[in-house]
This record gives C-alpha cells, structure tokens and sequence, in this order.
C-alpha cells in the first residue's frame, strides 16, 4: 500500500510529462524542471535509486523502451521524439559522465546497443556534426581528394544534394518532372563537416532510352565517369516511392561499378519525418535495392546531414590513407621535378550563341569527352565547370549555356541559363567569344547583336577579350577557298569595328571537332592574361611617354598637354593615371592616343586599358612661411655699453 501511494503521489506531479518530453532526459527527470514537474527525488539520489524500477516501469508500458529488451522503439517512432532517454534510467553519479556528450553520438551508440539497429528503419538523424575526422581533409591537395558521385534516376534531387554539398547554388534547380534539368556532369568541393572530397552531379539515368537520344549519351558520360570515382551516393525519391526505374539503376549501377562502394540515401524525407511509419516502410521497400540500410535526408533543409557523414567518413578515410601512400611512392621518385614556379590560376569563360561549338571547344581543351556535344541547339544548361592544368599553370573552364540574352519567351531552365551565364561572365579572367565560321559566310556578318553585347559588356567589366572562330574545317575544298581567305580577312576587321572599346583583339581560327587550333587558343588565353595581370614600372613608362611625345606632331605648342609623370596604379585591368599640371584637361582624342599607343608598344592587344587623369596644383614644392597680417616688430636687445656704464 506504501509502494501505491508513492506511485500515485508521483504521478499526481507531472513525472509523466518529464518522461515524454524531448529535451528531458535524466537531469530533467532528478531535477524535475522538465514541463514544471516536481519529482519527489529531487536532488537525492537514494529517491532516485527508489524510484528507478517505476520509472522503468513506466516507460516500457508507455514508450515499449527497456533497457535488457530489445529497442521496439525505433520501429515506432523517429530517435528524436525522446531525445537522451538512453540514459533517463541512470542514478546521477552515474549520469554525471555523459551529460556533455552530443545527441549524434547517443544515437549512435543507441545503434550499437540494440541488436535492431541494422534493420530496415532508416538510421536515426541527429541535431548536429559533432564527430571529427582522424585527417585533416581541409589541408590535403584538392588533386589527392577521393572522389563521390551523385546518381539516380532524373528528378529525385542531385542537383540540389550536390549544391547542398559544396555550399553554393551552381547547378540549376527546377522541377521537371518530364524534362531533365542537368545533362552534363558538374564537379566541385564538397564541404560536410571536417571532410572534404570532390563531389560529381551527374544527368538522371534511364537505362532503356532510345539509342542516340540525349537521355542514352547521358548515361554513356556517367558511365565513363564511373572509373575514376571512389564511392557513390544513390538518390531515391522517399515521395514518389521505390519506382521500376530505381531498379534498373540499381541493377545499371552494380554491373558498371562494381568496385564501387554505394551509399543508398532516401531524399526529400523532411515531409514523412513524423514519426507514423512512412519512413519505415519506405525503408524496408528499399532494401530491395540491395545497397544495404538507406539514409533518410533532405536536400532542401539539410535534415540528415549528420547521418551522411557518419557513412561517408570511414570510407572517405580509408580511400585518403591509400591515396597518400601512393603520393608518398611518387613524391619519393620524384623529388627534383617539384621546381616549377607556382602561378596564379586563371578563369576562363566561354561564352557565345547556341550551337556554335562551344561545348566541343571545351572536350578539345580537356582531350577527352567531359560535356554533351550535339547538332541540337541549346544542348548545355548548367554552367559546366572545369579544370586542368596547361604550362604549370591552373586553367579553370567554364562553358556557358547558348542564352546570352534575356527576352520573354524563355521560361523555366532557360530563363535560369541566362542568368547563371552572367555570372560566369563575371568571374572570369578572360572570355572566350566563339563564332560559327559557315554562318559568318553565308551572312557575310561577323558578330550579330547578342554576340556584340557579351563582347561590349565583357569589356566594360575590364576582362580580356579573345575571339575564336570555330567551324573552319566546313569551309576547306577548291570551292570555299576563296571564302576561306575572306572570311580570315575580314572578321578582324569588321571586329575592330563593331568594339572599338579595345584595339587589336586576337582572333584565332580554328576547328574543334578536329581539334585543329588547340594549342594557339591556350597560349593566346595564357598570353592574354599574364597581359591583363602586367604591371610597368613608373621609370620605364615615363621614357616611354617621352617617346610618345615627341614623335607626336603637334600644331601649336600651347595645345600640347603638360603630363608630369605617367604611372600605373593598378592591374587586372591595366590602369594608368597621367598627373597633369595646371587645370587642363586631356581631350578624349588624345586619351585614345595614350591607349592605342600604350596597346602598340606594350603588345597589350585584347585588353581593356584605362587612362584616368588627375591635375598637380603648380606650388608643390616645400611649404613658405605665409605673411603674416600684422607688421613685423624686430626684437630689442640690450647694448653692452649701456650696461658697462651702468656698472661702472
């Protein structure tokens, strides 16, 4: 009777709203400040051992918990619902010790302790990353970084997984559920807590799609991509359900990448994480798959992140250890060859209109097959972004999509291809406007309107500009040759006329398809750089401006400038200002003259040189005493004879 009348008087003071409470947990339960309980072992620890059988009692009637028993629990409802209840049922001396580790690791060891816990229920989601790698990803060469690739079937959210990874919105996002957004393979650094790896978006896979189609190119790509990747993250749609093209990929996937280990990940679960089953049942029907227990997560809001590190960062860890041991061996072998100067990357964007070749200018650049190449115009969306390396220096490609301008037709992803092809445009260094050699020919035009604007607004942002002329190749035979010649003789000229922002623009001829022309486009591209980057030191422009001014032939005298010195106060783009003195004015003509001069002597063709002005007040030598407005008063001073007789 004694025993019932502390159960009810227990009960009457909110214990049971501490014990389903999320944050609770032991010390709520000791201290009874969850839910303004008032627990009558609070702060005694001898209560507390009294009331520990209740306490147990009443949580494996209410939540089916037991501490020898099997965790029931996690089939019923998501880990989260009860917070650190693996350690309600400890005295306090003993819950002492765990009251700072994180719920991550609770979980976790709330995993290893049930014998259920590599069942079909998707694994439990902590609040946080709070598990630190034994490397130190973030100091290792991005060249040594393994490898993670993204696929499934198209829509089930890659594209937004793989910007959720690198922290940044690169590739497009848009719901189609009957066209396919990406179609080329993006790469980039993915950042997930303390690790580090590069991460590939690839194109939605559909195994049975017409041979030819687009759909079929894009998973020959992922297909190639496969052998240089270390592990894989399948992506299901927890929505939309297992699907028969899930199969097929999984079945796709094991006979092509078969050394490859697989991560097998539920997205867009943040609308069933409620704790009534539907991820459970998801689960297990996804274990048809055969990839093992899937990760619940969400690209969108990022729910499950701390999941994904745990099943990433084993696996991560064991391809960098082997992948530093076999630098090591090759470090070791090659000591001497390490004394190359360290230059400075360099951005490079192609741009121009759909279907002028610039995706295959960019597999030319790259020699191998990294972008979708087609006769269908408008084939590239994304902004595909690449990297190699060309005479010990860093080159970083971007291929833009074919929409240079905006207007209102285009809706959807093309409206957002446009968008992200001016930022590109942007960020580079240099562009790369490509033309189509046939169509110059037929309309006897070098440049239409659009391509006119990307070179004029290229040029107000001071990158560098080079022209390439793609396509040659359809103009060889007897009969074009005569067309062949024109067009190499006009375009530069016509060029210099529709820009003349920028004097002698490099125009380079070339075919892609063939690969003709490669290695003049890179040492153009590098040469246009290191232009835009130089610096001139101030003695060497003003003998140079010396120069300028007396082969210059001026009609009066008064008219000529009086330019003091010459220096430049910036690159990137080359930036000068002319010190003037007095108040005149440089005209824009001879401003003009300054530049033209400045490109000529200077080789600083393709780049966009500014010329400012500043004026030098006459009097700028050593400050002179100013009169002062009251006469000066000589100082008295005594005489020694007054001051002799005054003694005598």
């Amino acid at each position: 009777m004694a025993r019932q009348a502390r159960l009810r008087a227990f009960l009457n003071r909110g214990a049971t709203a501490a014990l389903g409470s999320v944050g609770g947990g032991a010390e709520a339960a000791r201290t009874g400040k969850d839910a303004s309980a008032v627990l009558p072992f609070h702060r005694d620890s001898r209560k507390y051992e009294f009331f520990a059988p209740v306490l147990q009692a009443l949580r494996t009637s209410t939540t089916g918990w037991s501490v020898s028993g099997d965790a029931q629990w996690r089939l019923q409802s998501p880990a989260r619902l009860f917070g650190t209840a693996s350690a309600d049922h400890l005295p306090p001396a003993e819950d002492a010790s765990l009251r700072g580790s994180s719920v991550a690791s609770s979980s976790e060891g709330a995993t290893e302790e049930s014998p259920v816990g590599n069942s079909r229920a998707p694994r439990p989601r902590g609040k946080g990353i709070r598990k630190k790698s034994v490397l130190e990803f973030a100091k290792v060469d991005v060249e040594l970084l393994p490898t993670v690739i993204l696929v499934g079937r198209p829509n089930v959210g890659k594209s937004a997984l793989f910007n959720r990874l690198i922290r940044r919105r690169e590739a497009l996002v848009y719901n189609t559920p009957a066209d396919h957004v990406t179609r080329d393979i993006r790469e980039g650094i993915a950042k997930l807590g303390d690790l580090r790896f590069r991460v590939l978006d690839s194109a939605g896979l559909e195994t049975a799609a017409a041979s030819g189609s687009i759909l079929s190119r894009t998973t020959e790509m992922t297909g190639s991509v496969l052998a240089r990747t270390q592990l894989a993250i399948f992506l299901i749609d927890v929505r939309a359900g297992l699907q028969p093209l899930d199969l097929e990929v999984g079945k796709w996937l094991r006979k092509n990448a078969p050394g490859i280990r697989t991560i097998l990940a539920m997205n867009k679960s943040e609308s069933h994480d409620d704790g009534g089953g539907v991820l459970t049942a998801e689960a297990a029907e996804a274990h048809a798959l055969g990839f093992g227990d899937p990760i619940a997560i969400s690209a969108e809001t990022g729910l499950g992140m701390a999941e994904l590190y745990e099943a990433l960062c084993p696996l991560l860890e064991d391809c960098m250890l082997q992948r530093l041991n076999d630098k090591r061996i090759e470090d070791d072998s090659a000591l001497d060859m390490e004394n190359e100067e360290n230059k400075l990357p360099l951005q490079l964007a192609i741009v121009g209109r759909p279907n002028v070749g610039k995706s295959t200018l960019l597999n030319a650049l790259l020699q191998e097959e990294r972008v979708l190449v087609g006769p269908e115009a408008g084939l590239t969306r994304d902004s595909v972004r690449a990297q190699f390396k060309f005479d010990g220096r860093t080159i970083y490609l971007v291929d833009t999509a074919g929409w240079l301008q905006r207007c209102g037709q285009e809706k959807g992803p093309a409206s957002l291809s446009v968008m992200q092809s001016r930022k590109n445009l942007m960020r580079a260094h240099v562009v790369a406007l490509v033309l189509d050699a046939e169509e110059i020919a037929r309309n006897r035009c070098s440049m239409k309107h659009a391509e006119t604007i990307i070179a004029r607004q290229a040029v107000e942002e001071g990158r560098g500009l080079v022209v390439i002329v793609n396509k040659m190749d359809l103009l060889n035979g007897r009969r074009n040759l005569m067309l062949y010649e024109k067009v190499i003789n006009a375009v530069p000229k016509e060029i210099q006329t529709v820009i003349p922002q920028v004097t002698g623009i490099p125009v380079i001829f070339i075919s892609a398809l063939e690969g003709k022309g490669r290695m003049a486009v890179l040492h153009q591209i590098v040469n246009t750089y290191e232009n835009w980057c130089l610096r001139l030191p101030t003695a060497r422009l003003n003998r140079w401006l010396q120069k300028v001014m007396g082969r210059h032939s001026w009609k009066d005298q008064a008219t000529q400038p009086r330019i003091k010195y010459f220096t430049q106060v910036k690159a990137r783009p080359p930036t000068f200002v002319a010190f003037l003195s007095g108040k005149a004015q440089l005209s824009d003509s001879y401003i003009r003259f300054l530049t033209k001069s400045l490109v000529e002597d200077f080789n600083l063709g393709g780049i966009p040189i500014r010329v400012m002005q500043r004026q030098i007040p006459r009097k700028v030598g050593g400050s002179k005493r100013t009169k002062s407005a009251f006469p000066r008063v000589p100082i008295r001073t005594h005489s020694d004879k007054r001051s002799g007789d005054a003694v005598t």
